[in-house]
Formats: structure tokens, sequence, C-alpha cells
């Protein structure tokens, strides 16, 4: 088995709105536990549709991410750019992104994106939690560096009836932030994700559209 690179990470995402990280650049997402995100074999086919799901984001557009195997709706006052998740580094196939001053009267600087991918090697149903709340310390050391990061929440859950697991970091400092990854397992032994970003202190109402995405998700 090849021996991965030393970690780097993909650019920091300032505030709204939030510049698309450098293809040129990777992210190890595992911390100490080596969960190395990469792109799949293939190309990866991104669009938009409008789904007709149930629940809170029923009959928005949704984007389609056959690279991680997964389709979730886009809240009012998000977008979808196809283009610019072309742009994306290898660790991520699609991403979605708040309109900034559209929602929810949430401060300008407030900046959310939810990013989407698939591991780079399978984790067991045992391993979901240690390696889910190793991945988003990780992802925080990045998106925040210097600035403490709590574990707010870390608990067991199903995304689209698959075994998944969801931890939350509370970063304090300056600005606040807050950052949700959920690792799930889908068909074929693949593990995905999806990881959302709020940069600024986010309103409980634009932490609900994080919710809601994660809600909406269907696997493939």
């Amino acid at each position: 088995m090849t021996t991965p690179s030393p970690p780097t990470y993909p650019p920091r995402p300032d505030s709204a709105p939030r510049p698309t990280p450098s293809r040129a650049r990777r992210a190890w997402v595992g911390g100490g536990v080596g969960l190395l995100l990469v792109v799949a074999c293939g190309a990866a086919a991104l669009w938009s549709t409008r789904g007709g799901e149930s629940g809170p984001l029923a009959g928005r557009p949704r984007v389609t991410d056959t690279r991680a195997g997964l389709s979730y709706g886009v809240p009012d006052g998000w977008k979808h750019d196809p283009a610019k998740d072309r742009d994306l580094i290898d660790a991520f196939s699609s991403q979605i992104t708040r309109i900034p001053g559209t929602d929810h009267g949430a401060a300008a600087t407030t900046g959310a994106t939810v990013l989407a991918g698939r591991a780079g090697r399978p984790v067991s149903r045992a391993d979901l939690r240690r390696t889910t709340e190793a991945a988003a310390r990780s992802n925080a050391e990045f998106f925040f560096p210097d600035r403490p990061a709590t574990l707010e929440d870390s608990h067991t859950t199903t995304v689209d009836g698959r075994p998944a697991h969801t931890a939350v970091l509370r970063v304090t400092g300056d600005t606040g932030g807050r950052l949700e990854m959920t690792l799930l397992t889908a068909p074929g032994g693949r593990t995905t994700f999806l990881l959302g970003v709020v940069t600024g202190e986010p309103d409980p109402a634009l932490v609900e559209d994080l919710h809601d995405v994660l809600a909406s998700t269907t696997v493939d």
C-alpha cells in the first residue's frame, strides 16, 4: 500500500463571499487516523436538478454528485455553481454556498458552505465516530487556525437509511464559527462525507439550513 504524502490543507475560506479552493493543493481530513480524501477515478458528473423529495427542501434545486454518490438539496438563499465545482481541490467534488445577505438576516460577514466528497478509504461502522471526530478536528485546524474548537456534539445518525456519524465543533475567537462533519457508509463499501463550515457567528436559522441539507441527502 502506498504511503500517503504529508498532510496539506485546502485554502482557508474567508468571510462571505467565500473563494473557491484551488485545485493545486490537497486536503488531509483524517488527522492521525489517516483518512485521506482523494478523487475517485474518472470524471465526476455534477448537475443541479429539482427534486420531489419530502421534507423542508422539497421542490428545491438539488445537486447530484456522482463522484461522492450523493444528492442533496439547496436551501433558499444558497447557490450551486457547477463551474466552481470543477475548480475544487481533489478532496471535494461539489459545494453549495450561502448567498451573502439574502437569508435569515444573517450578518453580511457570515459565510457558509457545504462540501461533499468521497473518502479515500472505507471506514467501518465501528470506526465511524472516532474517524468523524478526528476529521472534524483536522478540518477545524485548517479553517480556523489558532482558534479553539470545542466538540459540541457527536452522535450516531443515518443518512438515507445508511449508518453515519456527525461531529459538531464550536469555534471561539474574534468572529466565531461552526463546523459540522458527517461521515457515512455507502453501498459497495464506500465512505462519503458532507462538511458544513460557517465562518462568523452562525444564527440558528443558518444552522438549520445545514441540517436541512443533511436531511435531504440521498445515497446513490
